[in-house]
């Protein structure tokens, strides 16, 4: 390699190092959010600029084995606050590519003194697969009295990528506070 050709390639690398950075997914796990599953470790997670449903960027799980049994979640809990009482639906969009298994978006509601959880959707009776472009998904759960916390993500078993965005809560309706003790009048004649 000539001289000149070395000096073009010394100036040059900089230039397209930041390029190539611009253009890679970021493997920093968002802010607030964190790797879990019964294989986390099989999974590359973090944030990606380059795929997104809106803003600048999205969140990624992709497969770093060819196989794996098992799977790999971003998530994070918070207290249920002012669900409480209420259903909430956790609306988000999610994208996915070669996915081999399933993957989908999750919610499960918890008590206080840590036992079996009172609410749960993982999405398997709707598993995504596949290759599949953005699309919106909806889980309802109620959120009875006794709950305090809830735990959410989006779980990839098995092989591929998936990425999400725009996650969002809402409450949807509160739980029935009219209800009977135990039923009343069933043979009509109250």
């Amino acid at each position: 390699m000539n001289t000149i050709m070395k000096t073009v390639l010394l100036n040059l690398t900089p230039f397209l190092l930041v390029i190539i950075l611009a253009f890679t997914p970021i493997a920093e796990l968002p802010n607030n959010w964190h790797k879990a599953g019964s294989h986390p470790d099989s999974y590359e997670m973090g944030m990606d600029n380059q795929v997104f449903n809106s803003g600048a960027q999205s969140a990624y799980i992709q497969s770093k084995k060819e196989k794996i049994k098992g799977f790999g979640t971003l998530m994070q809990s918070s207290k249920v606050g002012k669900y409480r009482g209420k259903k909430v639906k956790m609306t988000g969009f999610i994208k996915t590519e070669s996915v081999k298994g399933w993957s989908g978006m999750w919610l499960r509601i918890d008590p206080a003194n840590g036992g079996k959880s009172l609410s749960f959707d993982n999405m398997y009776n709707r598993k995504l697969t596949g290759t599949k472009d953005w699309s919106k998904y909806e889980i309802v759960l109620d959120v009875p009295a006794g709950s305090y916390s809830m735990s959410y993500g989006v779980l990839l078993n098995g092989t591929g990528k998936v990425w999400f965005d725009d996650i969002s809560f809402e409450i949807t309706e509160g739980l029935p506070t009219n209800l009977n003790e135990q039923p009343t009048n069933v043979d009509f004649e109250e």
